[in-house]
């Protein structure tokens, strides 16, 4: 999705296009970082 955003802006110049792609940007790299924390609760031992 971020590839394809990206190429629309790039034909246009649409600053809406672009402000898309880097919102899309920052919950792509945001869901790493959540899916990491989760995976770190389920290790870590019950207490």
């Amino acid at each position: 999705m971020l590839k394809f955003t990206w190429n629309i802006f790039s034909q246009t110049g649409n600053i809406e296009t672009y402000l898309l792609f880097k919102e899309l940007e920052q919950q792509d790299q945001e869901i790493p970082d959540q899916q990491q924390e989760e995976l770190a609760d389920i290790d870590s031992p019950i207490s």
